[in-house]
């Protein structure tokens, strides 16, 4: 069985998921994940949106060293693999930092169009596939 790692900040299992932000209803600032409190103006006025499932690429880097806690990957210092992690700008609404299905530095571009894709990330207690998100090239 699969989940995703945080199931709150996504409409997965749908086969085409969204994530899940928030928009303010006051200022119009938006945040994720979804939080209580507007990080713009301190106001309770957040309200869920999903994000386009397409993005432009602005920053990207390699993981190249096994992360410390809190982290939630099977790999061992011995069998990590490094990632890719970018910042996606998704419309006009918001930036989202997440991993990159490419690790390879030579491939990625400034302004390359990404989609919003799940990637195994290791495996829980009871022995569910723990999935998260990642953005491939589109």
């Amino acid at each position: 069985m699969q989940r995703m790692i945080a199931p709150e900040i996504s409409t997965w299992p749908e086969p085409d998921f969204q994530l899940i932000a928030g928009s303010c209803g006051d200022c119009g600032a938006a945040v994720f994940p979804v939080q209580d409190m507007c990080p713009r103006c301190s106001k309770p006025a957040i309200e869920p949106i999903t994000l386009p499932r397409t993005g432009t690429l602005v920053a990207w880097t390699t993981q190249g060293f096994l992360p410390g806690a809190p982290y939630l990957g099977d790999e061992t210092a011995a069998t990590f693999v490094p990632f890719g992690v970018g910042l996606v700008q998704l419309g006009d609404t918001i930036r989202i930092e997440g991993r990159l299905t490419e690790n390879d530095p030579a491939t990625l571009t400034f302004g390359m169009s990404v989609v919003l894709t799940s990637i195994p990330l290791g495996t829980d207690a009871e022995g569910n596939e723990v999935l998260t998100f990642a953005f491939q090239p589109a």
